[in-house]
């Protein structure tokens, strides 16, 4: 038998095919040549059967084409009921705070500039008012993330120096990214005090020396510990501190302002409760339970941010223009907490009644049905996500769609609009709590088209 990839055409004989000349006056030559290279060398390592026709070979090079101009950063429908999901770049924005950013990014802006005085100012000022208003800060600061935050604080604080921790709070969040290792990039010798399960107040006093730099605390807000445990809480260990005359700083993470314990959400500190507990400083997310940009934000005693701020370091983790306009906005919404329950997504959704969620649910059903794809709308739980709240279970409703579930959910996953949904049982469910009521009808067009691609049963759950 002849292997067809023996006849392979030229890549220079299909550039001058008239289909692929005309698609080289719409963008450029060279990323025509490049994919119809791609397209040779698939079908050439057997990854591609070769297409049956010129005319294939054509759309096949359309296609690559098409695939190569697509950014890669895309906007996706969240339909896996984690609210807060870091691969899909956890908290959407406000309304507010994307006005806030056009209105910013279009031209110039008084970032470093004080129009009062007609001189040079400092972007440290934007956010730090507002910050400490809603908190109860002495000071604040923001740079480009937590982390940095954190390596800012350590670096400024306690850099060569011992720094004391408790053994059961040497976390480790998502991308093997380890507390550890961020404690000797920002230059602190690492203390650990205490077991993995319990640690007293006591073991920090043994623990401190002249060497001793600063203590941290690390909420654990990704993961719990039950049973034969103790721990110190935030005001005893800055109690401490101050006693002894060292610094404490509280990695916080979570970034929550309000209290949500009436939406069943419990267990988690707010930002004021932990710069009231007398930590020099605090540092938490920005686009976690805020639900702002990605940003490290930095509240605490004026003198240790003064320190921070006059940091080299800090220009290197600084953040632009459009993130402090973004983090303002939805930081305002905050004065008027009913109004931030409406206006910030996170919120919004977090608390979310089960009925509303399951009227939302409804009507996806319905609209994929108008479509011609039978559906059910099952009941299912959320997650916080994010590092937060790690053991809330959030009452939720999804649907459940019919055909073989890996391939409704690879067509649902590289459509125009990508609909990131979960497998389970061998089905396809899309949780509706994470979905926004303005993506619906994205919503159901996309699983119309996914569920034909499949030739998927009309039944829900079965295989096709």
């Amino acid at each position: 038998m002849t292997d067809a990839r023996r006849n392979l055409p030229a890549v220079n004989t299909l550039l001058e095919r008239e289909a692929v000349q005309a698609l080289a006056r719409r963008v450029p030559r060279e990323v025509v040549a490049d994919a119809a290279r791609a397209v040779v060398e698939s079908v050439r390592r057997g990854a591609h059967a070769p297409p049956p026709s010129p005319a294939a070979w054509d759309t096949a090079i359309a296609t690559a084409v098409d695939r190569a101009l697509a950014p890669t950063l895309r906007r996706v429908v969240n339909a896996t009921g984690v609210v807060l999901h870091t691969n899909l770049g956890r908290a959407p924005l406000s309304r507010a705070a994307l006005a806030a950013i056009t209105e910013v990014a279009g031209g110039y802006a008084a970032l470093e500039y004080d129009i009062e005085a007609g001189a040079r100012g400092s972007r440290h000022v934007h956010c730090a008012a507002l910050l400490c208003e809603l908190t109860g800060a002495e000071a604040a600061m923001v740079v480009n993330n937590c982390a940095s935050a954190l390596v800012l604080a350590l670096n400024t604080l306690a850099d060569q120096r011992d720094v004391v921790i408790s053994r059961g709070e040497l976390v480790e969040i998502g991308g093997s990214f380890r507390v550890p290792a961020i404690m000797a990039k920002g230059g602190a010798r690492l203390v650990e005090v205490g077991t993995t399960n319990r640690t007293h107040l006591d073991d920090y006093r043994r623990a401190h020396t002249p060497a001793t730099g600063a203590f941290l605390s690390v909420h654990r807000s990704n993961f719990a510990i039950d049973g034969f445990v103790a721990s110190v809480a935030p005001r005893e260990l800055a109690g401490l501190a101050r006693e002894l005359g060292v610094p404490c700083i509280h990695d916080f993470g979570s970034g929550l302002l309000l209290d949500l314990a009436d939406a069943g959400l419990t267990g988690e500190p707010t930002a004021r409760e932990l710069v009231a507990s007398g930590a020099d400083v605090v540092v938490m997310s920005g686009d976690k339970l805020l639900g702002g940009p990605q940003a490290g934000i930095v509240l605490g005693r004026t003198a240790a941010i003064a320190a921070m701020r006059d940091n080299p370091l800090a220009r290197a983790v600084r953040v632009d223009k459009l993130t402090l306009a973004a983090l303002a906005a939805t930081l305002a919404a905050y004065r008027d907490p009913s109004r931030a329950r409406q206006e910030v997504p996170v919120l919004r959704v977090l608390t979310a009644t089960a009925d509303s969620v399951r009227e939302q649910a409804a009507a996806l059903v319905a609209a994929c049905e108008a479509r011609g794809v039978r559906c059910e709308m099952v009941p299912s739980e959320a997650t916080v996500g994010g590092g937060a709240f790690p053991t809330a279970r959030i009452p939720s409703s999804a649907v459940r769609l019919p055909g073989n579930a890996v391939q409704v959910e690879a067509a649902l996953r590289t459509g125009d609009v990508p609909v990131i949904g979960r497998i389970t049982g061998g089905a396809v469910f899309l949780d509706v709590r994470t979905i926004a009521a303005d993506e619906l009808v994205t919503v159901a067009e996309a699983v119309a088209r996914a569920v034909r691609s499949a030739g998927a049963s009309a039944t829900p759950g079965t295989a096709s």
